[in-house]
């Protein structure tokens, strides 16, 4: 007998990137449509590269020149030394000036690499492409307006839904036995539609939070599902079914067997002289329109499932073929009330 928890979920994606823009500039090109899927390194965007390209190429001047400089400075400085080491024709201070010339001149060098650098990277930035693989929603920016670095507002949002996330929540006292099952291996968790008739998806148990909230003592998990059929979206909520155990060697019986008195809960047991006997039962749990018996029950044994409320302890029942129904007006359960249809309980698994 499977043993689920169930609870209420919401979807997430798994990742959620807004798109904007590193660099000012007019957008020429938007290279996507509202709605497309995307992959990891596509073109999205191209902002005009023109004024970044003409800054870039002003870096590189200035670089070349101040290598010149450098390389000038350097001679000299060979120069320089060589004459105070052969024919002490120049002095040490004139050396020393000279190589502290180079050194200004190496750093003035390594700054105008970074302005070179700097340039580079602003016309890679008029190139955007998409950091995720994911769905593309509305267009938030058409082409020919000006984009700025500091605007508030994405050029577009892009959101992960294969895989996908759904976050939902169990009480506190059902966390313990779900960390101590994850611990042997993969929990299976199933996704149902709002009215909990339609299954969507099926994936696994990733985590749970590192904290209970105390205002509902509940306790947040994340699963993730692969969502293959895009049957999933981003903010849908879900009724969720996480698979904690399959209970092996376990008496089954229809839920509608079960009935509850001041005693506690009890069935109509079938005696093998037609008549019927009050069983008390233990419930372990009910799943569905199954219950598990703990105590009270036997496999082989056949329990009553419509009309108790016309029976009592040694009513006279009849056992009918579901298939040929028999006449309730003749049947010997009408002294009592309406016949029932007794079921046998389900064979253990």
């Amino acid at each position: 007998m499977p043993y689920y928890l169930t609870g209420l979920g919401s979807v997430s994606a798994f990742y959620t990137d807004s798109v904007k823009t590193r660099v000012d500039g007019e957008l020429v090109e938007v290279n996507f449509k509202e709605g497309q899927y995307v992959n990891k390194g596509d073109l999205l965007v191209v902002i005009d590269p023109r004024p970044y390209q003409v800054a870039l190429e002003q870096a590189q001047a200035t670089l070349f020149k101040d290598q010149a400089s450098l390389r000038d400075a350097k001679l000299n400085y060979e120069r320089y030394k060589g004459l105070l080491e052969n024919s002490g024709a120049m002095s040490q201070q004139q050396v020393d000036t000279q190589k502290a010339t180079v050194d200004q001149l190496e750093g003035t060098v390594r700054t105008d690499q970074a302005a070179v650098d700097s340039a580079k990277l602003n016309l890679t930035y008029c190139h955007i492409t998409s950091p995720i693989s994911g769905r593309v929603g509305l267009r938030l920016v058409d082409p020919g307006n000006i984009v700025h670095a500091t605007d508030t507002n994405a050029l577009l949002v892009i959101t992960q839904l294969q895989p996908i996330a759904v976050l939902f929540t169990l009480p506190e006292d059902q966390l313990p036995p779900v960390a101590q099952h994850m611990a042997k291996g993969t929990l299976p968790v199933e996704a149902y539609s709002r009215d909990d008739q339609t299954k969507l998806a099926t994936g696994k148990l990733l985590t749970i939070d590192n904290q209970i909230d105390q205002s509902t003592g509940t306790g947040r998990l994340k699963a993730v599902f692969d969502n293959k059929d895009n049957l999933l979206w981003p903010n849908q909520f879900v009724n969720i079914r996480l698979l904690l155990e399959v209970r092996k060697n376990s008496t089954v019986i229809p839920a509608a067997a079960i009935q509850r008195g001041p005693q506690g809960t009890y069935v109509f047991a079938a005696k093998p002289d037609h008549t019927v006997e009050i069983r008390p039962v233990t419930i372990a749990f009910t799943q569905d329109n199954l219950s598990t018996i703990a105590s009270g029950l036997t496999p082989d044994e056949v329990v009553v499932t419509d009309g108790q409320d016309k029976l009592q302890q040694g009513s006279q029942i009849e056992v009918r073929n579901p298939a040929a129904p028999a006449n309730r007006a003749q049947s010997p359960a009408a002294v009592s009330g309406s016949p029932t249809q007794p079921t046998s309980a389900p064979p253990a698994k």
